[in-house]
């Protein structure tokens, strides 16, 4: 509630614009400069997680982690991997009652040192904390406020927003970029329309996205088939029947996002990338198939009051960056004996794919007047 109502509300997003402007096209010089490179061969995946990683941590705290600070934007990255894999380990003392208050695995003994890690950060950076930050501050010096906060909690909030903020969005447009490599007739339809809309003498800006209905369907179509985060963690809250099966009060429960985003029952050709599901016969948006919660067959951000408070934030740069990469670059695939990359996903708590998107982005722009 306070990341929807203090810190992630139009109004706060609004006034942090520049700075996600800013980080995009900081993003779009570094793959200029390595397109150009003797290789020209981009680790896209990586670029993508740095880019959100920069944005999260100006937004957060005014710090761009990048050039001069590379060393400790590998070590934030690192950080968030260990915090993600930790999340998703099977702790062997939660399912024998006997040993509860046994380490037998050592995952107390790495989560206490990730802790550690994130205080010995926190008092580095002390004197530098402003913009989102500030907010939680505030909320917690207000005796007045509707939320009481305590350092932990706002150390908590912090977490989430990286974890949840970096990751996430990186791998959606990982995803995205991989499906339209593999279907260059929807990246050039793509292209067409930012053309037609935008032009060539500039570049997109989030403005511009409203008016840009097959980027917005891509984008859901890659919700669907790739959420990233595809299982959502619940408990009942009262005892409920779903289809056959009785749950108790208290159960914990997985929804397989994943899954009804393929399900064939609801979704024509299921397993095909088909942006123009979500569009209707004029080219515009479908606005009932939404992925903000409200139609149950798509829900890549959860829904109620358990979905992901980001979700604006997340939709803001996805699409903006997603559009200024297919204005700006055409997208070879390395090995050139192929024409398409693979689509292999790795397990994990996140939907990640096996491989790293490796690419050759050629500029079809002049794009460094238009930056």
């Amino acid at each position: 509630k306070i990341c929807t109502s203090e810190l992630l509300n139009g109004r706060t997003l609004d006034q942090l614009y520049s700075i996600r402007r800013e980080e995009i096209l900081r993003f779009l010089r570094v793959m200029l400069h390595k397109s150009s490179d003797a290789e020209g061969t981009v680790n896209v995946s990586s670029e993508l997680l740095k880019l959100m990683t920069n944005i999260i941590s100006r937004m957060m705290m005014s710090k761009s982690w990048s050039s001069e600070y590379e060393i400790q934007t590998e070590e934030i990255i690192i950080l968030l991997h260990e915090v993600e894999e930790l999340t998703t380990m099977l702790d062997l003392s939660d399912c024998i009652w006997l040993c509860r208050h046994l380490d037998l695995q050592g995952i107390m003994k790495r989560s206490k040192n990730v802790d550690q890690k994130l205080d010995a950060n926190e008092k580095v950076e002390g004197g530098r904390l402003k913009h989102l930050l500030d907010i939680l501050l505030d909320v917690a010096e207000n005796n007045n406020a509707e939320f009481k906060l305590t350092r932990e909690n706002i150390k908590a909030v912090i977490l989430d927003l990286f974890v949840a903020g970096t990751d996430t969005s990186a791998k959606t447009m990982e995803w995205a970029l991989t499906e339209l490599i593999n279907h260059p007739h929807i990246f050039q339809k793509a292209r067409e329309e930012i053309d037609s809309v935008v032009g060539k003498n500039r570049l997109v800006e989030e403005s511009d996205i409203p008016n840009l209905p097959y980027l917005q369907a891509i984008v859901k179509e890659t919700l669907r088939l790739h959420p990233a985060g595809p299982l959502l963690a619940r408990r009942a809250s009262e005892d409920c029947k779903v289809g056959e099966y009785d749950i108790p009060k208290n159960t914990r429960l997985l929804v397989n996002v994943w899954a009804i985003g393929r399900d064939a029952k609801h979704w024509e050709n299921p397993l095909e990338f088909c942006p123009n599901r979500f569009l209707t016969e004029e080219g515009s948006v479908k606005s009932q198939l939404d992925v903000r919660g409200h139609y149950y067959h798509l829900l890549p951000f959860g829904s109620g009051k358990r979905g992901c408070p980001g979700i604006s934030l997340a939709l803001r740069i996805v699409q903006t960056t997603l559009a200024i990469i297919i204005q700006c670059f055409d997208l070879r695939v390395v090995d050139e004996k192929e024409s398409t990359v693979d689509m292999i996903e790795a397990p994990g708590l996140l939907l990640t794919r096996a491989h790293p998107l490796r690419c050759v982005p050629v500029a079809r722009l002049n794009v460094l007047p238009l930056m």
